[in-house]
């Protein structure tokens, strides 16, 4: 009977707790003036004071423990300044913010450029508006990765890859979510586009470390990914098109309460995607007929390939919001790549007449992620908030690489041979979680959830059709809880987050403990010191698979504690920054020391045979360490960045010896430099990259061996791991952005875009083959200097 009472008074007690702050709070939802879509990160401000916050996915905030009527501030890159007195108490305030661009009339010649990106929100944070983007030099489309390769402390590794190497991390040691569900497969075209259509994207922040507890399962960053919701008010189309896709979307509501989004982006064929594709294929070919050995027969012979390769990605997103706050969405999204480089024995003129000693060779590879999420959230009250999902994804990486032709042995009789590699890499993702948050005071806001994923991975590699490297296949379920305390102290100038998370991960049957802290001072209204530190744990990763003749693939496969480790860092972050109204010079160094990587590799493979391939998983550790300057001039005519990040990355294999050696995506020094001007309908645009260069392993010596089957094995003599570089990398883009059209009838924007202007010759990787048992060595280039041509056309 106590314990009845006990619990009855203390639910009395949070009710009139509740319904206290309901009476000092102020809440309201924001949102898009011309489309009604839910804005998520607008900073709210109390005029005059230190107290804000922030809206959530749907758009919604709350501001409690006030004691007067106030002046509220609404902030929001892409959007114009908003401000409204309000009286004390008042809920489901409903506050439309403008676009920049809407609120510049007709495009007109005098307008300000807005702000592209927000840096100094949290610890490490950047938010990026998909809609800013496009003045930007690029290879053809507005692309969210490309965008934040400019920023430092985030690094392409190479510009033919749209994944994120962010504070020495690799791109699977990122959380990639896209409207809640996760995405594997990050690019287009072997990495030199993203997998993302910036048309359906409404909102993207990147976490470069120190990411919050109610977030897991990576090491380094968190990217979250929101979809437009599509247009309350009015159908909205567009189209872009340029030298390598067609990308077209629609928006429109459905009566009061739904809105759809759709769009869709396609490659197709000219002589600048053809460049693209076959670059790879060209150096080599021009390497072959540069060697005297060769003399550039072997391509005559062998025959000519049509390379055949498209990508495709779908978005649609359906929205139903109800009259008592209810939000409900269903997310899709589709997107895979296919590209076939076979070549056909005798094509060519010279091998047509002797094609008894030709061989066909076959590779074709696709790749690509499906995903899909149904959400339901709810503002139960204007103090309490919940988000709730379920969500699938798919990944799928398949390739076959392979030679298949005959020889006549010294017996005189033929034999048929297939050699080469074939894999298949394959990852299903199952997941629900629900998120909740309760602003319990003007001080104090608590955030907790739970989460759960069935992942099913499985890879196979094979030399032919009889040897079989790799065959993996596993399955484990994750289970996770966190809680987490938003502090706000010292009249609002210390802002600290602590955070738990606790992971039972089934395939090790151990439960992982993950603190988190996240904090703020400002010690003035304009400076601000930060730092964060936390654990981190990582499940399902990415293996590299070392090849040394061409080049590292990687491949996904879910930890077993066994001969793959679960992945462990831990890290610190500290910085300082000061800002105004039009500047921001940020400074952050940060630590993270990585134990548990996972590198597969057959050079240490015995040459008697009999090996259990299996077996050439290494585990190592890593270390990570760096600092980050930024320098943003962020509004106004003229704007821009200036970046350079300090770093240095290493890695240890018991394998490969007892010292560190570089990391694979160690880059020393990165300077980066983004100008952008406004001149009356013109956006002008400039950007320059200085990186010196990455480490590789080379072969010194090797040679080959012909078995009774008709395959060949090759044996090597390796550098040092790593202990090579590439010569610095560096290139200057430029981009001309006309804007033209009428508001509330049509708008768009024609562009030119000068890549690599001044065309340096940037070394992508160096290839390597083994001739008459010497090394020969190819570098495979960069592009050099890219036009392209774009048009985007839309209706509002």
């Amino acid at each position: 009977m106590r314990k009845i009472l006990f619990c009855f008074l203390l639910s009395a007690c949070a009710l009139a707790t509740i319904a206290q702050q309901a009476r000092s709070a102020v809440s309201g939802r924001v949102s898009d003036a011309a489309t009604g879509e839910a804005l998520p990160a607008v900073t709210v401000t109390v005029v005059g004071t230190l107290i804000s916050t922030s809206t959530n996915i749907d758009g919604h905030f709350v501001l409690s423990g006030l004691t007067t009527g106030v002046l509220l501030r609404f902030t929001c890159i892409g959007y114009r300044t908003h401000e409204i007195a309000v009286e004390l108490g008042a809920t489901d305030l409903i506050i439309q913010l403008t676009a920049e661009a809407d609120a510049l009339g007709e495009v007109v010649v005098t307008g300000e450029s807005a702000q592209h990106f927000k840096a100094n929100e949290h610890v490490g944070m950047i938010r990026l508006n998909p809609r800013l983007i496009a003045t930007l030099p690029s290879l053809g489309e507005k692309d969210i990765f490309r965008a934040f390769q400019l920023m430092p402390g985030v690094s392409a590794g190479n510009e033919q890859s749209a994944g994120l190497y962010v504070r020495g991390g690799t791109p699977d040691q990122n959380l990639v979510l896209f409207d809640g569900f996760t995405v594997y497969n990050v690019d287009h075209l072997f990495g030199f586009f993203s997998a993302f259509n910036a048309h359906a994207i409404k909102d993207v922040q990147l976490f470069k470390g120190g990411f919050d507890a109610q977030y897991g399962g990576r090491l380094s960053a968190l990217m979250d990914i929101t979809g437009k919701e599509g247009s309350k008010a009015a159908f909205n189309a567009g189209v872009d098109i340029g030298f390598l896709s067609v990308n077209g979307f629609v928006e429109t509501p459905i009566g009061e309460h739904i809105s759809v989004f759709a769009g869709y982006r396609r490659s197709f064929g000219t002589s600048f995607y053809d460049r693209l594709k076959n670059q790879a294929t060209i150096d080599n070919q021009r390497a072959s007929r540069n060697n005297g050995r060769l003399a550039g027969i072997a391509d005559r012979l062998r025959g000519e390939a049509d390379v055949q390769s498209w990508f495709e990605d779908l978005n649609t997103k359906l929205t139903y919001r109800t009259d008592g706050g209810d939000v409900f969405s269903w997310s899709v999204y589709h997107g895979k790549d296919h590209m076939d480089n076979s070549i056909q024995a005798g094509s060519g003129w010279l091998g047509r007449r002797i094609s008894s000693f030709l061989s066909n060779t076959t590779d074709v590879a696709a790749w690509g992620n499906t995903g899909t999420s149904l959400k339901w959230s709810r503002q139960w009250t204007p103090a309490l908030y919940s988000n709730t999902l379920v969500s699938y994804s798919h990944y799928f990486s398949e390739r076959d690489n392979t030679v298949q032709g005959s020889i006549t042995d010294s017996l005189g009789v033929e034999r048929v041979f297939r050699s080469g590699t074939i894999e298949d890499n394959r990852l299903h993702d199952y997941a629900a979680r629900t998120d909740w948050e309760w602003a319990a005071s003007a001080i104090h806001r608590l955030g907790f959830g739970m989460q759960y994923s069935y992942q099913d991975i499985g890879y196979r590699y094979a030399r032919n059709d009889t040897l079989t490297l790799v065959d993996r296949a596993s399955a484990g379920h994750t289970v996770a809880a966190y809680a987490e305390d938003e502090l706000s102290l010292i009249n609002h100038r210390l802002h600290i987050v602590p955070g738990i998370r606790v992971t039972a991960f089934s395939p090790t049957g151990r439960v992982y403990l993950e603190p988190r802290l996240r904090a703020e001072y400002r010690l003035t209204d304009r400076v601000k010191v930060k730092g964060t530190a936390g654990q981190y744990n990582q499940f399902a990763k990415r293996v590299v698979r070392e090849d040394l003749l061409r080049g590292s693939r990687d491949f996904w496969l879910l930890a077993d504690d066994g001969r793959i480790p679960v992945s462990f860092s831990r890290q610190y972050s500290a910085g300082i920054s000061w800002e105004n109204g039009y500047f921001l010079i940020d400074a952050e160094a940060y630590a993270k020391k990585m134990d548990g990587l996972s590198e597969y590799t057959l050079r240490f493979q015995p040459q008697g045979g009999g090996a259990d391939y299996a077996d050439f998983f290494y585990e190592g550790t890593g270390l990570a360490k760096g600092i980050d300057f930024l320098l943003q001039k962020k509004v106004g005519r003229y704007n821009g960045w200036v970046g350079y990040t300090l770093a240095e990355v290493t890695n240890r294999f018991d394998a490969y010896g007892e010292e560190a050696f570089a990391a694979a995506n160690d880059i020393r020094n990165e300077f980066k430099m983004v100008h952008n001007y406004r001149l009356g309908r013109f956006d002008l645009s400039l950007s320059w990259f200085y990186m010196t260069g990455k480490p590789y392993t080379a072969p010194t010596g090797g040679y080959q061996i012909t078995l009774l089957d008709g395959t060949r094995q090759t044996y090597l003599n390796v550098s040092e791991k790593n202990a090579l570089r590439l010569p610095a990398y560096h290139r200057l883009d430029a981009a001309v952005t006309l804007n033209f059209g009428r508001p509330g009838r049509f708008n768009g924007t024609f562009g030119l875009s000068l890549f690599n202007l001044y065309n340096r010759t940037n070394i992508w990787y160096k290839n390597f083959d083994i001739v008459e048992d010497e090394i020969v060595e190819t570098d495979v280039n960069y592009l050099g200097f890219t036009p392209n041509l774009s048009l985007s056309i839309k209706l509002n």
